[in-house]
């Protein structure tokens, strides 16, 4: 909720339903907070079917989500793999990807985030805990039943033998993770199926995009996205508790810090 505005800014919005993103860009401090001050056009209206709770899981992962959808162009008609389709920016690039009428396959690590991604929209999802190389291959494979054009990857470092197997000629990866920082890159597979490779970091995305991404997931969210799971809310005082759930490997929903 907006409680006071700045200079050049229309006092009308006092009062207005938002979410926000970029609050602790290159900034000492984030939105675990009682108060914020973000540039207005961060300052996102919410839409009046949609919870603060939903609101609190937007930011980083929407922008991210809809950057790594949009990132190599139009994906309407294109089949589109999303790894982790359960976490919290896979769930996104899912229901964006579906938003966009993609055809979206996911892959995920337990039952439940099979859940998690099917309720964003996936078409097919392949549960890949415990598969060899090859049967995660084969399975996603299956899935697609055509070229996948587009890769959203959450770690690179892990999964881009996989990918390069996976891609079509003249298709796109993009990644906004990996576990090793100097990730192995299968250079000439990749070259010989001149693959595009994006490397996305959301503090960096230009503005035009991410203003873009709010409002591709305002019209998502006010046409059916239903948004994230909630998993566990914790008030702001306890929220060493908050940090602990998520470092001990909390996987059954958003984490939501309640002011």
């Amino acid at each position: 909720m907006i409680e006071c505005v700045g200079e050049n800014v229309s006092e009308s919005r006092i009062g207005e339903r938002v979410w926000c993103y970029g609050a602790q860009s290159y900034q000492s401090f984030g939105t675990a907070a009682e108060y914020v001050v973000v540039p207005f056009h961060q300052a996102v209206s919410l839409p009046e079917n949609v919870s603060f709770e939903q609101g609190a899981c937007l930011g980083i992962p929407g922008i991210t989500a809809h950057r790594a959808v949009y990132i190599a162009g139009d994906v309407q008609g294109k089949t589109v793999l999303v790894k982790g389709g359960g976490g919290a920016v896979g769930q996104c690039v899912v229901a964006l990807a579906r938003f966009a009428d993609a055809k979206v396959i996911a892959t995920v690590c337990s039952e439940y985030d099979e859940h998690i991604a099917i309720k964003a929209g996936a078409h097919s999802v392949s549960l890949t805990d415990n598969l060899t190389q090859d049967q995660i291959i084969e399975s996603i494979q299956d899935a697609a039943s055509g070229d996948i054009h587009h890769i959203i990857e959450v770690a690179f470092d892990a999964n881009i033998e996989i990918d390069k197997e996976l891609i079509a000629t003249g298709g796109s990866i993009a990644a906004y993770a990996t576990g090793n920082p100097e990730p192995r890159i299968p250079f000439w597979p990749l070259l010989f199926k001149n693959v595009r490779l994006f490397l996305l970091g959301s503090d960096d995305f230009p503005t035009d995009a991410k203003l873009a991404a709010a409002n591709e997931i305002n019209r998502a969210l006010k046409t059916g996205w239903q948004g994230f799971e909630i998993g566990k809310i914790i008030e702001l005082e306890n929220i060493t508790e908050a940090h602990m759930t998520e470092e001990n490997g909390f996987d059954k929903g958003r984490v939501i810090l309640k002011i």
